[in-house]
């Protein structure tokens, strides 16, 4: 403590300045704000003007133009990819909302391009081409708006016969598009519907 001589005689004590520590020949003193060194707060913002770089230029490392606010989430997956040190990149499928079944869904996704390319496209074609048929789109949407039994599918025109029908939702439930719930209810299963829903929007011109 150190003391000095106040006003009309007082003395106070005041505890004195703690003395620098001793910075060894050659080394950088990093300050710190709430607990992240400044160090540490460069490099973050060095990672994340790269991603928007990338995302300005298309994924080739320079801005071309700047990015427009709805791309929002495309400037967000380049930084999550950035941040992965995931070169390739790759894509990503999410969505939420509630049907006109009144249900509700969220979903999501993410693949990486390599896990794409390096997966065995003749497995995708009969799922694929499992959505090739009007027919089978048909009863899709029917699905998907409420209708869930096989004799409400039926009332449907131009579907063909009960027997058709079954073989139709035999098709897309052995590729995954709808499972049965209950006796004799048939569903897209919730892993489902967004992927449904990303595939029929791929399709619009």
């Amino acid at each position: 403590m150190v003391a000095s001589m106040g006003s009309e005689g007082t003395v106070r004590l005041r505890r004195p300045r703690p003395a620098p520590r001793p910075v060894a020949p050659g080394a950088v003193r990093v300050r710190r704000f709430a607990g992240v060194s400044l160090e540490e707060r460069l490099a973050e913002l060095e990672r994340r003007l790269a991603a928007v770089e990338i995302a300005q230029s298309g994924g080739h490392g320079r801005a071309s133009e700047s990015a427009s606010p709805e791309q929002w989430a495309l400037t967000r997956l380049h930084e999550e990819f950035a941040a992965a040190d995931e070169r390739t990149g790759g894509v990503m499928f999410v969505g939420s909302g509630r049907l006109p079944s009144d249900e509700q869904f969220g979903w999501q996704v993410q693949f990486t391009t390599d896990d794409i390319v390096a997966y065995d496209w003749d497995e995708a074609a009969d799922c694929l081409a499992a959505l090739g048929s009007p027919i089978r789109l048909r009863l899709l949407r029917e699905i998907i708006r409420g209708s869930r039994t096989a004799a409400q599918l039926s009332d449907l025109d131009e579907v063909g016969s009960s027997g058709e029908i079954y073989n139709h939702l035999r098709h897309l439930a052995a590729t995954g598009w709808v499972h049965t719930v209950g006796r004799g209810r048939f569903e897209v299963p919730p892993n489902r519907v967004v992927p449904l829903l990303v595939a029929l929007a791929t399709a619009r011109r």
